[in-house]
């Protein structure tokens, strides 16, 4: 066994664990998205230099397991050809990933697969990824193609929903109300029949996009322009957790990008020295400065199109333990 530099080692991506002198590899998956020849090399590292064992995470990355710690030189140059196939930014060939504190960014399947999704979600991931990556503040992000969410957004610093502006052309309409039907069992009820034909309540509609899957005769489509919803500082942890709230409505992919990536402006200024790690959830940071502060690095140059929608008062609370300030 030799001596490791434990700090080091996490911050190449690699986990501490309980047994001594070994390791755990991370890998990271942006939009947990890959293909399958990967599978093969990550088998390849397990068997040569781990345990021969790999767990899947909940992030949608993969941990190789049972590495000594003398083998991890050889682990980050036989990762180079996955991080090189899975576009992540590195500063040297090699030597594996530069940081480990951005977590893996999560996403459903999204519209290359599921026909409910809005987007491709795997794209708008692997943009994010290049934005924001390496870095080691701690920064949750995840991506659902729907207001379904089945990636669970609501439980990350910032979860992106799929939105669409649903597109009806009365001269397919045959006023079935196969969509009224849909969007009163799936969704907000924001359809009803008027003289013969649908409408729409365009303050009421939540973007889902339940009426052009539903359609039979293509009257009701997805909009041409995509949208998306902003949730903000979900979290788990011992202290507070608590669920993501909406932030914005009817964003676009750019503004989106550019508000994740304002963020770590703001963490550089505000995170606690004394974190430990020096990692700190965003919301503990926003629960010192206020939500006013933070909106105002969070925006900073973000030009919104015209439709969106800013929520405000921001309010968030989730389970306080007793015995908590």
């Amino acid at each position: 066994m030799i001596d490791m530099n434990c700090g080091k080692l996490k911050k190449n991506a690699f986990r501490v664990t309980k047994n001594r002198g070994v390791t755990s590899a991370r890998v990271r998956v942006p939009g947990g998205h890959l293909r399958a020849d990967v599978l093969g090399k990550v088998q390849e590292i397990a068997e040569t230099y781990g345990s021969g064992e790999v767990h899947l995470t909940i992030r949608q990355g993969f941990e190789i397991l049972g590495i000594p710690f003398e083998k991890v030189d050889e682990v980050n140059k036989a990762l180079q050809p996955i991080i090189e196939s899975l576009g992540i930014n590195q500063s040297e060939k090699g030597r594996g990933y530069d940081s480990s504190g951005t977590r893996n960014i999560m996403a459903c399947v999204g519209n290359r697969i599921c026909p409910f999704a809005n987007y491709d979600t795997t794209a708008l991931a692997e943009r994010i990824e290049k934005a924001i990556f390496p870095n080691d503040l701690h920064v949750k992000v995840a991506l659902t193609g729907c207001p379904n969410d089945c990636g669970k957004v609501r439980m990350h610093d910032f979860g992106i929903i799929g939105m669409t502006e649903p597109q009806f052309d009365p001269t397919r309409c045959i006023s079935c109300g196969a969509c009224v039907k849909k969007c009163k069992q799936l969704s907000v009820e924001a359809l009803k029949m008027d003289k013969n034909r649908p409408v729409r309540n365009v303050e009421k509609c939540i973007g889902c996009g339940v009426c052009a899957h539903a359609c039979p005769t293509r009257a009701w489509t997805r909009s041409k322009d995509q949208y998306f919803r902003m949730t903000l500082l979900g979290r788990s942890g011992k202290k507070n957790p608590r669920m993501g709230i909406d932030f914005i409505k009817w964003a676009d992919a750019d503004s989106v990008v550019k508000i994740i990536s304002n963020v770590y402006a703001y963490a550089q200024k505000y995170i606690d020295p004394e974190a430990p790690g020096g990692k700190e959830h965003i919301g503990y940071m926003v629960d010192r400065t206020g939500p006013e502060e933070f909106l105002r690095w969070i925006l900073k140059d973000v030009n919104l199109p015209p439709k969106a929608e800013i929520y405000k008062p921001l309010y968030w609370d989730g389970i306080r333990y007793s015995g908590l300030k």
